[in-house]
């Protein structure tokens, strides 16, 4: 389960900023907190702000550290003469002189299982417009007493391996390059230690439903064996119901397929009732609403996580679906019953109506605030400390405190003015 995600010096956030999924000692729904090892953890976070206030960068920021984690073994110099993947710069604070030119950081805690041991990691590494300049990981036992132990360390003077198997030292010596991370290399070269960093990104999703591209490629795509397995499918039937039970199957065709036999493209057709008879009509996938595509496209990523545990990310998690059915997919995530391998969700919103239903502590909801001067601020609600010094007391109403601005993370409404005038 992720704990802490940190970073610094990313798009809008110039300064430290802490996402933190660990539960604070408020008694809200305490139902909700999941208990491994020492740790106890949360397994929801919401996050408000106004447009552009910096709600979308938090994720991009992690999506940032999954995708150079994945793929940074194609940015060094022997892979750029085979033109795989260029190195990904990042994207500073560029307001600020200082800033611009400076690193930028990323870096996670998170635990494993009680199956596997309930070890705790801490992850990250800075980066400039010229590669890694840092890279730590660190690990500490559930019954460990002295906190965290050194696996390596590098900056570009040093690289201090003494968590790394000996034999497998002189191999991460010889190919590491300035763009290539030594858990992306080690877990290439089937370290353990390594190994496991990688896969616990690779089992986080970052999904955003705020970016019209994406969301025409999220729509076409499958769960694992969809196109092949009728189990599956009434799997997907049984989620979709929820909120269409006219669909009550899938026509799946295979359309086209590469010279290995690999299928490429398929046509699918929703299945739906005709009323008054037994027999079926089908409508292709794509004429269907964007809100029963949005939660097609959510099925595989929740199926995922569900079964490994994982992060889901999603961006705009309210769009284009009824608050209900938002609800619904949020508790799926609280209930034990429905989510017994602790998988979290983390997401952006601008549903109000979700502060007041209900259903997450204050520990569970965040806000993002820019300042005038461009730089994007996060904060809990449950540490969000009134003008008087007295916290926010779990009796309030918190969609109206928040609507009236009492939190911050609201727009400055302004009126629009125009020139209507006639040109001359």
């Amino acid at each position: 389960m992720l704990l802490q995600f940190n970073f610094k010096n990313y798009k809008s956030f110039r300064d430290d900023t802490t996402l933190d999924l660990t539960a604070t000692k408020i008694t809200d729904y305490n139902y909700h907190v999941v208990s491994v090892a020492k740790e106890k953890v949360l397994p929801v976070a919401t996050i408000y702000g106004a447009n552009a206030s910096g709600k979308s960068n938090v994720l991009e920021a992690f999506r940032y550290m999954k995708s150079y984690v994945v793929e940074s073994l194609n940015f060094g110099d022997e892979y750029k003469k085979n033109r795989k993947s260029a190195f990904p710069q990042p994207t500073p604070f560029l307001f600020d002189t200082n800033s611009s030119s400076d690193v930028s950081t990323f870096e996670v805690y998170f635990i494993t299982s009680e199956e596997n041991d309930a070890r705790s990691y801490n992850y990250g590494f800075t980066v400039n417009k010229s590669g890694i300049v840092e890279e730590w990981l660190n690990y500490k036992t559930k019954s460990s007493r002295k906190g965290f132990k050194k696996i390596f360390y590098r900056n570009r003077k040093k690289l201090e391996l003494e968590g790394i198997p000996i034999v497998s030292r002189k191999n991460i010596e010889i190919a590491l390059e300035k763009e290539t991370l030594i858990v992306s290399l080690g877990a290439k070269l089937k370290i353990a230690k390594l190994k496991l960093i990688r896969e616990w990104f690779l089992g986080n999703i970052v999904a955003d439903f705020g970016q019209p591209i994406e969301n025409y490629v999220l729509s076409k795509q499958l769960p694992p064996g969809f196109h092949k397995s009728e189990v599956i499918q009434q799997n997907v039937v049984r989620y979709l119901s929820a909120f269409d039970p006219s669909i009550v199957g899938f026509n799946v065709e295979n359309v086209e397929s590469d010279d290995d036999g690999n299928i490429q493209k398929v046509r699918i057709d929703a299945k739906h009732k005709i009323i008054g008879s037994n027999k079926l009509a089908t409508l292709p996938l794509q004429l269907e609403s964007a809100g029963t595509l949005k939660m097609f496209s959510l099925f595989p990523f929740l199926q995922e996580v569900l079964e490994t545990g994982g992060t889901l990310f999603v961006d705009e998690l309210n769009a284009r679906l009824h608050p209900l059915l938002v609800r619904t997919f949020i508790i799926t995530f609280l209930n034990p019953k429905t989510n017994p391998n602790h998988a979290q969700l983390i997401f952006t919103s601008h549903d109000s109506w979700i502060l007041n239903c209900n259903i997450l502590r204050r520990d569970e909801v965040w806000f993002t605030e820019k300042a005038d001067n461009g730089i994007s601020t996060l904060y809990s609600l449950a540490d969000f400390v009134n003008e008087d010094g007295t916290k926010i007391r779990k009796d309030e109403n918190y969609e109206k405190n928040y609507l009236l601005g009492k939190y911050g993370a609201i727009p400055t409404m302004k009126f629009f003015e125009m020139n209507l005038d006639e040109h001359e």
